[in-house]
């Protein structure tokens, strides 16, 4: 599901001060409301034969009506931020942050991503974003081939690059992963950020990805925030349950209130992001509208003194 998830997100008013980090990355210095990423909800709208995108008026009608107040979308041209831009107005919903697919490991296809994401960016800064999500596209969807040091090293270059046009702008660039970059001993993930500034590329925490990416192993995810956690200003938060992906957010592998006192103990308070996804084995018992309800809930008990 991660590699659909990855090839969608390819070919698809928060404003005011910033607080600066132990690593000087700019993140929103005003508590922000949870958001939601719209992947989630196309899960749902999937599972139940449905079409997000087909009118998407109707869909952030019922996405509010969970209670969600901010939104991250994704975006692959500047086109469709435009087309977004009335109906958060419409909505009430604030967009902090939004997902821009990448591919950086190639020179030409890496000028082209670059040029996209800034695009993006300067047209979705009215709208209220301060972080840009991106995550460096595999070498191929489904398959287990890794990148080679040569690409790797393009690959750095290029996001580094990306993260200081787009500090330049007063956006945020948050390095996203999913499993595949924690194959071959995390080369891939431990590159990007062992070879960028902090200033330039904050990080953005997929907590799930990063457990079982690593074999299903809290052990690892936490060496990972003890590693990274200062760089991290955004989490995109999700739960399993015996490491299927539950319908709603709620106590299952991934000990919650533990990273939370472990970001807290850095003085990292990153903006908070919803994406509890379906995959095929997850139970079918709510719609998308009351999960999120539920997420919301339960995601204001456990990050309560964030917001």
């Amino acid at each position: 599901m991660h590699f659909n998830r990855r090839h969608f997100l390819e070919t698809l008013s928060v404003g005011g001060a910033v607080l600066m980090t132990d690593s000087n990355i700019a993140i929103p210095s005003k508590a922000n409301p949870i958001s939601s990423n719209q992947y989630a909800w196309i899960t749902f709208y999937n599972r139940d034969k449905r079409d997000w995108g087909a009118d998407l008026d109707a869909s952030l009608a019922e996405y509010v009506k969970s209670g969600l107040t901010a939104y991250e979308p994704s975006f692959s041209t500047v086109d469709e931020v435009k087309k977004l831009a009335p109906l958060l107005q419409k909505h009430n919903l604030t967009m902090p942050s939004a997902y821009v697919g990448s591919v950086l490991h190639e020179a030409n296809e890496g000028k082209k991503s670059i040029e996209t994401a800034l695009a993006i960016a300067e047209a979705a800064q009215p709208l209220g974003l301060k972080i840009l999500v991106s995550n460096p596209s595999p070498l191929k969807w489904g398959s287990s081939e890794i990148k080679n040091d040569a690409q790797l090293i393009e690959q750095a270059k290029n996001l580094e690059y990306l993260g200081s046009e787009l500090r330049k702008r007063g956006v945020t660039l948050a390095y996203h992963t999913h499993d595949v970059e924690l194959r071959a001993g995390a080369r891939e993930f431990h590159h990007m950020l062992q070879n960028t500034d902090p200033k330039n590329v904050g990080f953005c925490l997929d907590v799930h990805w990063v457990y079982r990416g690593a074999g299903n192993s809290q052990v690892a995810l936490f060496d990972v925030v003890k590693m990274y956690g200062k760089r991290v200003v955004e989490l995109h938060i999700r739960q399993s349950v015996n490491n299927i992906w539950g319908e709603t957010f709620g106590e299952g592998d991934i000990d919650y209130l533990r990273l939370v006192r472990e970001l807290q103990a850095m003085k990292v308070k990153p903006l908070l992001v919803l994406e509890q996804c379906l995959e095929g084995q997850s139970p079918n018992t709510v719609k998308a509208a009351e999960a999120h309800q539920r997420d919301l809930a339960y995601a204001k008990q456990v990050f309560g003194g964030w917001m």
